[in-house]
């Protein structure tokens, strides 16, 4: 190997989510790595489904749902019954 072409590898503890932590070896530059899913909590090694969710979208996504749901019941229930 090339000397001086290669990053360096540092110790950094590796923290997820989860509240799993970990040491591990990375170029990473920082004390601690944080992760958002690891071995422990992903759901190809534990064999459940986990929903991940990214900057609050499900929670977003749901609450306009209910938005809509709520706004087309209160223009069915104004709507005159045709005769």
């Amino acid at each position: 190997m090339k000397a001086e072409i290669h990053p360096n590898y540092h110790d950094v503890r590796a923290t997820c989510a989860c509240g799993s932590t970990f040491n591990t070896r990375s170029t990473y530059k920082g004390p601690e790595l944080r992760l958002e899913i690891c071995s422990v909590c992903h759901p190809f090694y534990t064999g459940r489904q986990k929903l991940i969710d990214t900057e609050g979208r499900v929670d977003r996504f749901q609450k306009k749902l209910a938005a809509t749901k709520l706004l087309q019941e209160k223009r069915a229930a104004a709507k005159p019954a045709v005769q």
